[in-house]
């Protein structure tokens, strides 16, 4: 063979050898799940984790953001729960949550069932690192022994931002008592953002404030089962402009325990656990522009709804500037010697605020000498500033007991508009609350309900 035949060879051997060699190259595979996809959530987050809106993202039971990672939702993303598993998210004291969604792009954890039932998605807990007064032990509703401690000394603590989101389908009931609410707040501090969140058709309470300092601006409470806004465990937070509406005949099965569905559920402790009403810190929600709507004797109405207001076992309070109407069995209760007694003495009011109730607008229990329901009247309606009425509708809200689709601004010249707000106490003359001039949560003008809410579930 001559020197160009070895050469012309040797090139094609060369030739086919990197063609093989090619040809047996892996070529890389892109993991990335498809836009739209569904990603299952288990177990334990401990590192710094975000959630896009390209996807769905499942609960699948209990899920533990901890070790100081920061879990962040992209603003538009969902989270979605089944039945079977009743996914609960739990952001421990060492975490924090940076959900961040807008008025048009809210964030929804929701039911992932085709046929939606409260219970299908467990909830938010959020444990925090501020004080409480030990009432409770441990986080309620079956989590992880590991994380279920709260609490600390630091009430300026910051556990992330939580804004418009919405929590629909909530609530899971481990044993009687021990529930997962919609949106469970433990020994939360003020440094923590909380605003814009609607929870809708949970099964236990809409939100708990066990302790903790956190403030709230625009919390929303739709149809839940039990109580809209339960507090104890010492809170000492402010919430300005909320909504509280209850379906008729939706309550959660309270068994033989006596317990009622209220708009406000409000303590210090219980002294069955063998506290003393006056275990410190003590409970003292400061509480603004609220509208509060109660079953009002429609049709069908559960025999388990209760009060507008329950304030009980030694907490100390203001609600003011609000509206409270509707509620079925009474309108403001105070129960237990120190409540009454804190009431008496001017520290706890219900003031510059409007109240309706089928029966009982005043009533009180096991106050001893402290209060009775004519002082309780008499104090509200001269001292505090408060107005009583018969009729729900004298008070001039659009459309506030159509449930599929209540309408809660006042009408053109209605008393909430021509009423002044007062920010005159101690307590409300705060740089957290917004001063503004009307009664309830609406001016009759601006609705900040619009583009991230739903109604009618």
């Amino acid at each position: 063979m001559n020197k160009k035949l070895i050469l012309f060879a040797m090139a094609g051997m060369i030739a086919f050898a990197s063609c093989k060699k090619s040809d047996n190259q892996t070529t890389p595979v892109d993991n990335t799940p498809a836009p739209g996809s569904t990603i299952d959530v288990r177990g334990v987050i401990k590192t710094n984790t975000t959630w896009k809106k390209d996807y769905v993202y499942r609960l699948r039971g209990y899920v533990y953001v901890t070790d100081g990672a920061t879990l962040t939702i992209e603003p538009g993303t969902k989270i979605v729960s089944n039945k079977d598993s009743a996914g609960v998210l739990v952001i421990y004291r060492d975490a924090m949550i940076n959900a961040q969604g807008t008025s048009t792009s809210p964030i929804v954890f929701t039911s992932n069932e085709t046929t939606k039932q409260p219970g299908d998605l467990g909830g938010i807990i959020i444990a925090g690192q501020a004080k409480g007064n030990g009432n409770h032990s441990v986080i309620e509703g079956g989590v992880d022994p590991a994380y279920s401690s709260f609490g600390g000394t630091n009430d300026a603590h910051n556990s992330g931002t939580l804004s418009y989101v919405r929590i629909e389908y909530g609530g899971k009931a481990v044993n009687p008592g021990d529930e997962v609410n919609g949106l469970s707040l433990y020994a939360v501090g003020s440094g923590t953002t909380i605003d814009h969140i609607q929870v809708i058709r949970g099964l236990d309470d809409a939100y708990e404030f066990f302790g903790g300092t956190v403030n709230c601006k625009y919390l929303i409470a739709y149809n839940s089962a039990d109580d809209d806004f339960d507090m104890d465990d010492g809170y000492r937070g402010m919430i300005q402009f909320a909504i509280s509406v209850k379906d008729p005949a939706f309550t959660d099965n309270k068994g033989t325990t006596g317990d009622i569905s209220n708009n406000f559920e409000v303590d210090n402790v219980n002294p069955s656990n063998g506290f003393a009403l006056n275990r410190s810190p003590i409970t003292f929600p400061v509480l603004s522009n609220f509208t509060a709507i109660g079953p009002n004797n429609a049709a069908g109405t559960s025999s388990d709804y209760g009060y507008g207001m329950r304030w009980r076992r030694g907490t100390k309070f203001i609600l003011a500037n609000s509206i409270v109407m509707g509620g079925q069995k009474a309108g403001l209760v105070v129960e237990h010697d120190s409540t009454g007694s804190y009431y008496t003495q001017g520290i706890s009011k219900f003031y510059n605020s409007f109240l309706h109730a089928v029966t009982s607008p005043f009533k009180v229990s096991s106050t001893g000498a402290f209060l009775d329901s004519t002082t309780l009247a008499t104090k509200t309606l001269t001292t505090n500033f408060s107005q009583l009425f018969t009729s729900a509708a004298a008070i001039g809200l659009t459309d506030p007991f159509n449930n599929a689709a209540p309408n809660l601004k006042p009408t053109a010249g209605s008393l909430p508009l021509t009423t002044a707000a007062k920010f005159d106490l101690t307590e409300l003359n705060n740089a957290f609350f917004t001063k503004v001039t009307y009664i309830g949560a609406f001016d009759g003008t601006t609705d900040w309900t619009t583009g991230w809410t739903v109604w009618g579930k």
